[in-house]
């Protein structure tokens, strides 16, 4: 998917798709549509299959749009990055999305039992935990997404349990305030987090989901290749050996972490969590999936950028959506071969 001419709506781009299929089946992205002065919508997109194989998209309008005060400031707005995941226990798709409002990017969340309809459950609002000696709803977070079931939460009891990625530099909001780490996290990159929703919550109350707790750190950047920071991709999917996180890792240089030109690389990797605790990683890809290597990945608003965020299975085979130098949507098979 490029952005099509003559559209407001995608003027600067679209990009990092989440994806799910409608009540008749069939398979649709809502991919960030970015209109000019960085303002960004989620939109509707049937994907159009050739031999099983993704070929393109016919646009279906758009389904979210910062209409919310806390989805705006004097001079920025944005519903960004959707991830979606189908949780059939719910009976609902899960959407996270950045909200770029006045404090700039927060993580919120909304509900759809089509695709077309949804529901905002607002903001994140992170519980307070003592022993981090800090409050996680301080600072920027993206990257959001659920596991499709419930999970054992840290108490052993059934749990939604969700990735997200805080940034621990408040600088970008008050000059000088510089780094801001949880107690016992000593290196400052960002890094991937899991926290907890017990199911019987949700179960009372679906807007149980925007207030998680049990915070706990699942991984930080080990390897040359995601040596600026990590995030989760796509939401886990089940395989044998447990939780299958594709996530991205990001290397090179970043002098102002909003701007939109950066001297970075963006690539994919893998990592196994456990599915008796999915804090813990049991193995992940010392080198990367995927590089930015096609000229739509390597040239567009960010250079150099694979942005994975959707996997559908497609007649058996598994595709990997994802955004391409922040400018573009691509796709790629998924195939195991080990």
């Amino acid at each position: 998917m490029s952005p099509a001419p003559g559209e407001p709506h995608e003027a600067e781009g679209v990009l990092n798709p989440a994806a799910g299929r409608t009540p008749d089946g069939t398979l649709h992205l809502l991919p960030r549509l970015v209109a000019e002065g960085n303002v960004s919508r989620v939109g509707l997109a049937e994907v159009v299959l050739t031999d099983g194989v993704p070929t393109g998209v016919e646009r279906r309008g758009t389904v979210l749009e910062p209409d919310e005060g806390w989805e705006r400031g004097l001079n920025n707005a944005g519903v960004e990055d959707p991830r979606i995941t189908w949780i059939e226990s719910l009976g609902r798709f899960v959407m996270s999305y950045v909200a770029y409002g006045p404090l700039g990017p927060k993580p919120a969340l909304a509900v759809s039992e089509n695709l077309t309809d949804w529901q905002r459950l607002g903001p994140i609002q992170f519980t307070y935990q003592p022993d981090l000696d800090t409050d996680l709803n301080l600072f920027p977070n993206k990257d959001v997404v659920h596991f499709p079931e419930p999970v054992p939460g840290p108490d052993g009891e059934p749990a939604y349990a969700m990735l997200h990625r805080p940034m621990w530099d408040l600088g970008w909001f008050r000059p000088g305030e510089g780094v801001h780490l949880p107690a016992g996290v000593t290196d400052e990159r960002p890094g991937i987090w899991i926290s907890y929703v017990p199911v019987a919550e949700v179960e009372k109350d679906i807007t149980a989901l925007v207030r998680p707790r049990d915070h706990r750190l699942v991984a930080l950047s080990e390897h040359p290749w995601e040596s600026l920071k990590i995030g989760a991709g796509p939401a886990p999917i089940r395989v044998d050996e447990g939780w299958l996180l594709i996530h991205h890792g990001v290397s090179g240089s970043i002098e102002d972490p909003f701007a939109q030109n950066q001297k970075v690389s963006y690539a994919a990797g893998a990592m196994i969590l456990d599915p008796a605790d999915p804090a813990r990683v049991l193995s992940r890809s010392s080198e990367p999936l995927m590089e930015p290597e096609t000229e739509e990945e390597r040239s567009g608003t960010v250079p150099n950028v694979v942005f994975p965020t959707a996997i559908e299975e497609i007649d058996g085979t598994l595709f990997v959506f994802y955004g391409m130098a922040d400018a573009h949507i691509g796709v790629a098979r998924l195939e195991r071969t080990a």
